[in-house]
């Protein structure tokens, strides 16, 4: 385990009221989590823009598989990009659409390009990726 340090921050006692209850809504213990989770966030999403960095993620699509030639097109677009995709779950939430979550690897700028890919397709109704991690893969 990383060895700690300790710091201090001045804050708006309204602003830091604020924090306490939403970090207490999400069940954080303490303040010192919670900050080390937004600097972890920052810090990634700040990776995750360097089109070269390495990253994972996830990618959800909500599509309508009625759509003419979507499956197709979907299933296209993935196998052109399997060195990229390590897992893919496919669900039915009603008679027409259907739900994907696409577990993703590789730079970040390529797992961007793939989600507008994917994403762009007519039929698609919702389309969202999550870099999750960046750094040593």
């Amino acid at each position: 385990m990383s060895v700690l340090s300790r710091i201090g921050i001045a804050i708006e006692e309204d602003l830091l009221g604020r924090f306490d209850e939403h970090i207490g809504r999400l069940g954080y213990e303490n303040r010192s989590e919670a900050f080390r989770d937004l600097a972890r966030a920052a810090l990634t999403e700040d990776t995750a823009r360097n089109d070269a960095e390495k990253a994972v993620g996830s990618l959800t699509l909500l599509y309508d598989h009625h759509v003419p030639q979507l499956s197709g097109k979907l299933t296209e677009i993935q196998h052109q990009s399997e060195s990229k995709i390590l897992s893919t779950m496919h669900v039915h939430i009603t008679h027409s659409l259907c739900l994907e979550v696409i577990v993703l690897r590789g730079a970040a700028g390529e797992l961007r390009a793939l989600a507008g890919a994917l994403g762009s397709l007519r039929g698609v109704r919702h389309s969202t990726l999550v870099i999750a991690a960046a750094g040593e893969l």
